[in-house]
């Protein structure tokens, strides 16, 4: 996986590299999928959600270059993998899903895996409207396609903070860095991706639910 998937695709950061290194991808997975988890592709996690493609994952993580002692933003827990890389690296994130079943199995395999409680924090609701903890956060990661960008996020983010963000349609998204400075927001944009809506107050509506 990190010779072919990541380091292959100019996923080089050492930290990114190291912590991929160090987290069972199959431990996020149901079993009977265990024998794919390293293969680069998403896959099925319940509730019409996917655990991430590895290269994708250690992209993103890139992205955002995190310290260690960052504190982070994640929103969309889903497996918690993503959760646990950013762990690994900077020790302090506070994760928010908004299915309570799957924040509750993840918070359960990441309690069991030593991230939680002193270096993870699981959370449900909306991220998109507001996250459980108050204050900025040193990054923030979104791990679900927005329709546009989460502007009220960027509140959430510290002068000279970064985010990524997957952006756009459902077959057509962007993958966008964002950078806050004093008075303004700097957009980089990334690879295209494709990513399972990011549902709330501020972005998809949830389909799911009667008028």
């Amino acid at each position: 996986m990190l010779q072919e998937h990541l380091i292959g695709r100019k996923v080089t950061n050492p930290a990114v590299l190291a912590a991929m290194a160090r987290v069972p991808r199959e431990r996020f997975l149901p079993q009977q999928f265990w024998a794919h988890a390293y293969a680069d592709k998403a896959l099925p996690i319940g509730f019409e959600q996917t655990i991430s493609q590895p290269f994708m994952v250690g992209y993103m993580t890139q992205l955002l270059d995190l310290k260690p002692g960052m504190s982070v933003l994640e929103i969309g827990t889903g497996s918690g993998y993503q959760t646990a890389i950013l762990a690994e690296i900077s020790g302090r994130v506070c994760s928010v899903e908004r299915i309570e079943s799957l924040s509750q199995k993840a918070e359960s395999l990441l309690t069991e895996l030593n991230y939680c409680p002193k270096m993870v924090s699981c959370h449900v609701g909306d991220g998109t409207a507001k996250t459980p903890l108050e204050g900025q956060f040193d990054r923030i990661l979104v791990t679900a396609g927005a329709p546009a960008l989460p502007a009220l996020l960027l509140g959430q983010l510290v002068i000279g903070g970064r985010m990524v963000v997957p952006v756009g349609p459902r077959d057509n998204q962007i993958c966008l860095c964002l950078e806050r400075l004093a008075g303004r927001v700097v957009e980089t944009p990334g690879l295209t991706c494709r990513f399972v809506k990011l549902i709330g107050q501020h972005a998809w509506p949830d389909e799911n639910l009667s008028a």
